[in-house]
């Protein structure tokens, strides 16, 4: 069907000397095109992937097997008689792709080494060596995988590469402490790219011990990844983005086919090329870029309309995707009279001829620039407050500072706008790298206990999830991304799992914001959930946080055992978060009402905040963490009522507390 459309799937480029993993942040060598492997149906080709005679791969100057492949073939042509001999020589082919990222040359290797019976064994440690090294690696090993399926690796040695994989999941984890995730993602993108049928997971699990590691892997594949909405993107985008190119290099290549479009006239070709960016979710730039070229060169505007067309009753490029083009084009339409001084005017006119070919719903009208429901756009407070905003949160991106953006958030003395600042703080991390999404989430935890109310971070959530097919215009795995921002939020206890109910009644039914809740909860129901979900971005501050809670229990110990009181505060000081002393608080309450020298615990929360350490808000939190889960402490600590109405009558008398707290639940 492919090759019907005109399509070549990746591993017809394999055989074309066209495809090439990328290994590092720059373009492909040699000028290659680095693609994901877009799932199609496989095809068994007689010459295999790499398309040349043994013959004309020996003469190939480009051809570089590895020292123990060169002599196997051209010594005497031998082949791995055992498995052993096979093992010794697989391992220089993965260790040569991972660092040229050549799959054909890959592909050769692998096959000149002429022992099919051992292929589930290549499966095996492809992966296992990917599972020890970086995400480029676990990317470029699905790559690989998917590339050579059909060609090299039938299905039954697929399947038996993954079985052998999934029996050795107690042994992986020694060495490879988040094996069991990372394996969970393997064999969900093995669905994904259709090179494993999805009943491998129920098979899978009737031949594995049902209490081995290998069905957990499964099961987490199962329901963390493969159930969830959008899991296809989620599960491509895992790695670090399957395409190997950058939103903006997607949006040159566009340019550029639509360019050679316009010169050549040849849509076919132009299909083609666009099919081939493997990018169905990012049409609306193709439609948009293809608009604003027929505004800036009038007369290629038949040949624009035309392409438009095709694409559209083709179903080539579906009617949301031009839409949004339409719209993205709308919104911009001011700016782009800056260049071309009729922009409003040529719009006008394309839309009225998309409209009366019917290739674009009558009932279009140009979105207006969505802003907040509770603002008006052309407040001036609200302008300012967006801008002060912005440089505020590039600034704490860039020192890292939270008490710092604290006192300059309250210093624009605009409350009322918090969910303003929490939508912009997550839209501007989102289009950043890891260390900014886990600086992000940090810090909404802080607002969450110093500034911010549980409803200005749900209006923020709200906000952001009613724009969400907005902002997925100009970042493309916006809809994962928030999912991981509101499952964090619940893992750092901003807020509780019922929040997300609430949350989703405001959200328009199977709509993208509430499709990313969905994927939210998805995500928090799955086993180890916590863990996983604080290392979404690399760990960072989120181990820190569960670092600090053990140096917290820790230090209290050693203060209820003996300890200096000054020394106690020191401990406290010298953690370095502030927006994390309620932590405090809640581990010093719970363990006065579990010890017999609850004077001492108390006075140190009174020398803590005499001295400025623990804040009246941090306080608040901590005595209201620990009145919420009461109803638990009973279970271990009968009279932790009693004991907590004691501890808050003391309070309250000492001004520990804000007046508001009385009127808790």
């Amino acid at each position: 069907m492919a090759a019907e459309d005109g399509a070549r799937s990746p591993t017809r480029m394999l055989a074309e000397g066209h495809l090439r993993v990328a290994t590092g942040g720059g373009a492909p060598a040699d000028g290659g095109i680095a693609v994901r492997h877009l799932p199609h149906h496989h095809t068994a080709k007689k010459e295999g992937v790499g398309a040349k005679s043994e013959e004309n791969n020996h003469g190939d100057a480009d051809f570089s097997p590895s020292q123990e492949l060169d002599k196997l073939v051209n010594g005497n042509n031998k082949v791995p008689a055992t498995l052993d001999d096979y093992r010794k020589l697989v391992v220089p082919v993965i260790e040569e792709y991972f660092s040229t990222g050549d799959v054909g040359l890959a592909a050769s290797e692998l096959r000149n080494l002429g022992s099919d019976q051992f292929h589930y064994y290549f499966v095996k440690k492809l992966i296992s060596m990917a599972m020890d090294h970086h995400d480029k690696e676990k990317e470029m090993a699905s790559v690989l995988l998917s590339a050579l399926y059909a060609d090299l690796l039938g299905s039954f040695k697929m399947s038996e590469g993954f079985m052998m994989l999934l029996e050795s999941t107690e042994d992986l984890s020694v060495d490879i402490p988040d094996a069991i995730d990372v394996l969970a993602v393997f064999v969900a993108r093995a669905v994904v790219d259709e090179i494993l049928p999805p009943v491998f997971l129920t098979r899978g699990r009737a031949l594995l011990p049902e209490s081995s590691k290998g069905v957990e892997v499964l099961q987490i594949a199962e329901k963390s990844y493969l159930s969830a909405p959008h899991h296809a993107e989620l599960v491509e985008s895992k790695w670090g983005g399957s395409t190997y190119f950058t939103v903006e290099e997607a949006k040159k290549r566009i340019q550029n086919i639509l360019r050679e479009y316009i010169e050549s006239g040849d849509m076919d070709e132009a299909f083609r090329c666009i099919r081939e960016l493997g990018l169905p979710f990012f049409h609306h730039e193709v439609v948009k870029r293809a608009i604003i070229l027929g505004m800036e060169n009038p007369s290629s505007q038949p040949l624009i309309l035309k392409l438009l067309k095709e694409s559209t009753v083709g179903c080539f490029i579906s009617s949301n995707q031009v839409s949004k083009g339409f719209s993205r084009v709308a919104e911009s339409v001011d700016d782009l009279s800056l260049d071309v001084p009729s922009a409003k005017t040529l719009f006008d006119k394309l839309l009225s001829a998309a409209i009366s070919e019917g290739w674009i719903d009558a009932s279009f009208s140009k979105s207006a620039a969505s802003d907040e429901d509770m603002v008006n756009a052309s407040d001036e407070k609200v302008k300012r407050f967006k801008e002060e905003s912005g440089h505020i949160i590039q600034e704490y991106f860039l020192s890292d500072d939270v008490p710092e953006l604290l006192r300059s958030l309250e210093e624009l003395s605009a409350p009322e706008y918090n969910a303003i600042f929490l939508k912009k703080l997550i839209t501007v991390a989102m289009d950043k790298k890891n260390r900014e999404k886990e600086m992000a989430s940090v810090l909404l935890s802080s607002l969450s206990l110093e500034l911010f109310s549980t409803d200005d971070i749900m209006k923020g959530f709200i906000m952001l999830l009613q724009s969400a097919e907005d902002t997925a215009l100009d970042i493309v795995d916006a809809p994962s991304e928030l999912a991981l921002f509101l499952a964090r939020a619940v893992i750092d206890e901003v807020l509780v799992p019922l929040n997300l109910d609430d949350i989703s009644s405001k959200l328009r039914p199977n709509s993208s914001g509430s499709q990313t809740v969905q994927m939210a909860s998805s995500l928090l129901a799955a086993r180890h959930s916590g863990e996983r979900i604080l290392r979404c971005w690399g760990g960072g501050t989120g181990w820190a946080v569960e670092d600090a809670k053990d140096k917290i229990s820790k230090l209290l110990e050693e203060y209820n055992t003996g300890g200096d009181l000054g020394e106690a505060c020191q401990c406290i000081r010298d953690l370095g978060m502030p927006f994390f002393n309620h932590e405090v608080v809640k581990k010093a309450l719970v363990m006065a009402m579990d010890k017999q020298n609850e004077a001492s615990i108390l006075a140190l929360l009174q020398e803590c905040f005499g001295e400025g350490l623990i804040t009246i808000n941090q306080m608040t939190k901590g005595f209201t963490r620990v009145k919420e889960g009461l109803d638990d402490l009973v279970l271990d600590i009968p009279n932790a009522q009693e004991k907590f109405g004691a501890y808050v009558e003391l309070a309250t008398e000492r001004g520990w507390l804000l007046p508001s707290f009385a009127s808790m639940p």
